[in-house]
């Protein structure tokens, strides 16, 4: 029987806004939705919490607190967080719908990646963490279910403010902290505690598992793991896959190091220590061809997100709906008495014994997404062929159906999306409809030569592409205002929505006569006989050359095509500049010579006598006269 059908949520419109189409995971602390923003058409995952949860006042406190800090982050390698409220006993988180799959995915249908994609993987990883950490933020709970690779290949890291709000009561009131046992870092199990080094850990043990394709810690018991996390370094990857460049390993011990003062600060540090051991790696050392992969195809208990004890917690005040708490009976938890001779346990040993013991009389740890039998995760067959895709979903008790989309970056015939997508819960028989590629979409730029420029964008934006930028140009055969050409040219193949640039004509070009130096009337009577049309300027101008009142200047000048009705501006001459003739008579020659050609005038001089004193002047004193005009003088 379908239990989507009985699912209360299913249809229904949190706040109105967010209407719930289809459950995609179940989990102990929350349930995720697909789920549509009304308001803003968009597909979103919604992230709705049990009403055990819900009712808590302290707990949904700390989760608004920390959905605020998470929706704050605006990073691009981190879910986003858009929204978050309630609806009556509903509390939810409105986040990024990321449609691809999960590094787990990647890694049980892949097993071990090369160090060039382990590091492409883990770069984003730490780049996203680098971003909370300096928010002050701490993961808490990385692993490779918390990892999403999107269809487009972007890495992104998921469950940021759920982790935190949890982590925060579990730590504080109860003695138990949260998180996936394969990925615990020492002092979580040991105390407790939890800062930005311990998502740094995390991030040392994703990498081992991408370079090795096994978890760098197992065991049949999760308590055996969680002895191996306090007792125990992580491995060298090199040791199980060979041939890994020694910095590899490196990076991991340093990473995964069991002293968190040895680890770098936090995941800042954490993302250039990647970059620099990637600098000192060859290309050969970096797509070097892992071993075959080891990791289980089924998932074990130590993948699960779980709560574990740590020692000197308080008692538990009761399960948080499906997530165990594994409490450490205090009068287990004492110094013991023993012979010099004889090596006394460790106190990290002896807290593993501890908790391996209560993991196994509890019964193991809690799936963080639960599943019914009913249900199955939608394989990934991103990229695969169609046919591929199809026996791979069938070989899964799942429908199929088909149907193609454009892509620019899916090679045709291969699968561009799925519905559900990858990993998501579907019905044992249900039907997943995969989207296949039909290759880059290419549109031929339509002939539009000739047709008046609405037209021509109109058909343009009609064949898929963008109208772009016009230009104007004379033609002798195109009607002024229709197009003469387009770039690129028609016929020529472009990606949906490129522009297409117009050249559209002018009209056959008309020559500017030549019309300065004639009076206005006759300036305009030559022009509009050639079809163009005349304004005259109020601002009329001196000119040496040209009389008053006939034109001195004109734009466009004489030679110039320009369209038939276009405008030619006319100048009127105000004749020429007259300037006031200075009065040097009585003065020395020399100087009445310097002052004149200061003025701007030319100078003669006459001489009666050898006195070297002007006695007259022509033209004289006072008068006005235009520049270069010469001044004759008499001296005596």
């Amino acid at each position: 029987m379908d239990t989507t059908l009985r699912d209360p949520l299913i249809g229904r419109a949190l706040d109105g806004r967010y209407r719930i189409e289809a459950r995609i995971a179940v989990g102990g602390m929350a349930t995720v939705y697909r789920a549509v923003d009304t308001r803003l058409d968009r597909v979103l995952a919604v992230k709705v919490m049990h009403p055990s949860l819900a009712a808590d006042a302290a707990f949904v406190e700390r989760f608004i607190r920390e959905a605020k800090s998470v929706a704050r982050l605006d990073h691009p390698n981190v879910v986003g967080v858009y929204d978050q409220g309630t609806d009556g006993d509903y509390g939810y988180l409105a986040m990024e719908y990321v449609a691809g799959c999960t590094l787990r995915d990647v890694l049980r249908e892949q097993g071990a990646l090369t160090p060039r994609a382990a590091l492409d993987v883990l770069e984003p990883i730490a780049a996203a963490l680098g971003a909370a950490h300096r928010s002050g933020l701490v993961h808490r709970d990385m692993k490779p279910e918390n990892v999403l690779i999107g269809s487009d290949g972007r890495v992104k890291v998921a469950d940021f403010g759920l982790v935190r709000a949890v982590g925060n009561e579990t730590t504080a009131t109860s003695g138990s902290v949260l998180g996936t046992v394969s990925y615990l870092a020492p002092e979580q199990i040991e105390d407790g505690s939890a800062d930005q080094r311990t998502d740094v850990y995390a991030c040392g043990v994703l990498l081992y598992e991408m370079l090795t394709g096994a978890k760098a810690r197992s065991g049949a018991t999760p308590g055996a793991v969680l002895y191996q996390h306090l007792n125990e370094d992580v491995p060298a990857p090199s040791a199980a896959a060979p041939g890994l460049a020694p910095g590899l390993d490196d990076l991991v011990a340093r990473a995964a190091a069991r002293d968190p003062g040895e680890r770098p600060a936090d995941a800042v540090a954490l993302l250039a220590l990647v970059r620099q051991v990637r600098a000192g790696l060859t290309g050969e050392q970096l797509d070097a061809v892992p071993p075959t992969a080891r990791t289980p195809l089924a998932p074990g208990a130590e993948d699960r997100t779980a709560v574990v004890p740590r020692p000197g917690g308080g008692p538990a005040e009761g399960a948080v709906d499906r997530t165990a708490r594994f409490q450490v009976p205090p009068d287990l938890v004492r110094e013991e008495t023993v012979a010099p001779a004889v090596r006394r346990p460790s106190r990290r040993g002896l807290i593993a014994l501890l908790v391996a013991l209560a993991v196994l009389v509890c019964g193991g740890a809690v799936v963080w997404y639960v599943g019914s039998g009913q249900f199955t995760s939608v394989p990934p067959v991103l990229a695969l062929t169609q046919d591929e895709a199809g026996k791979r979903l069938r070989a899964a008790g799942l429908g199929v159906s088909f149907g193609e989309a454009w892509s620019e970056t899916v090679a045709k015939g291969r699968v561009v999306s799925t519905d559900p997508g990858p990993g998501a819960r579907i019905r044992g028989n249900g039907t997943v409809r995969v989207v296949v590629s039909r290759g880059p979409h290419r549109v031929a730029v339509p002939d539009v030569t000739g047709q008046p420029l609405d037209a021509a964008r109109d058909r343009i934006s009609g064949a898929g592409l963008t109208p772009g930028t016009v230009a104007k140009a004379f033609s002798d055969s195109v009607p002024a205002g229709s197009v003469i050409s387009t770039d690129p040219a028609k016929g020529t193949a472009r990606k949906s929505g490129d522009a297409v640039a117009f050249t559209v004509s002018k009209g056959r070009p008309v020559p500017v006569p030549d019309v300065t130096g004639k009076t206005v009337s006759d300036a305009e009577q030559a022009l509009t006989g050639a079809g163009l049309k005349v304004e005259v300027s109020g601002t009329p101008v001196y000119s040496d050359a040209v009389p008053k009142d006939s034109v001195a200047q004109q734009s466009p000048g004489h030679g110039t095509q320009a369209a038939a009705g276009d405008t030619v501006t006319l100048t009127v001459s105000k004749g020429q500049q007259l300037f006031k003739v200075p009065d040097v008579t009585g003065k020395d020659v020399d100087e009445a010579t310097r002052i004149l050609q200061q003025a701007g005038f030319k100078v003669s001089v006459i001489q009666v006598f050898f006195t070297g004193k002007v006695f007259n002047q022509s033209p004289g004193g006072g008068s006005t006269q235009p520049k270069n005009t010469t001044i004759t003088l008499w001296a005596r």
